[in-house]
């Protein structure tokens, strides 16, 4: 499996960061490097692509060492969705396997209202979160009968952020994320993972 793919990525992701770029830079850069990694189905590692029955599961691939961004894998099982949620960072979504929903909201007088049609990603397609073109939304899995895989690119560790989802009736909690894993994959050594 060329886990190389994830680790090329991960190494010019790092460097974008390093230039200290804006925002707008960020997205449409590392919207291009993310478009790249996912338009190959071939290097996941199995042990972060497996659903649950329960719930999605988030996978931790790679943290940068100052949290100035994460990598994370969503796994999707058969008909599963997150609550409305927002994320108080900038956020790349890149469609790996199969397809989702990804539904945008507004807060109208404190409460979420569906902003347009869900957008439906397909493998390859990208979608941007952010508090300034819109950070509000519920992502569900299109299928009944299997799992659904994107890749999330967040502008810190994600599991970090004190963030706020809402209920059926609009009221807001706040959660911190947490990952489904206790080890990410090596991507440095060379030797087993050229």
């Amino acid at each position: 499996m060329p886990i190389s793919r994830l680790r090329d990525f991960v190494t010019d992701f790092t460097a974008l960061i390093d230039q200290g770029p804006k925002e707008p830079r960020v997205i449409a850069d590392g919207g291009a490097l993310l478009k790249d990694l996912v338009r190959h189905d071939d290097w996941l590692p199995a042990a972060f692509a497996e659903a649950s029955e329960e719930r999605y599961q988030q996978y931790l691939l790679h943290c940068d060492p100052a949290q100035r961004f994460s990598v994370v894998s969503f796994v999707w099982g058969p008909a599963q969705k997150t609550p409305v949620h927002e994320h108080r960072t900038w956020g790349l979504i890149g469609m790996l396997r199969n397809a989702e929903f990804s539904q945008p909201f507004v807060l109208d007088a404190g409460k979420p209202v569906a902003r347009g049609d869900a957008r439906r990603l397909e493998p390859g397609d990208l979608d941007v979160v952010s508090p300034a073109v819109g950070d509000i939304h519920r992502v569900s899995n299109v299928f009944e009968d299997r799992a659904s895989i994107s890749i999330h690119v967040y502008g810190a560790n994600i599991s970090a952020i004190r963030r706020f989802r809402y209920d059926r009736d609009g009221n807001p909690h706040d959660f911190m994320s947490s990952y489904g894993n206790e080890t990410t994959p090596n991507l440095w050594d060379l030797a087993v993972n050229p």
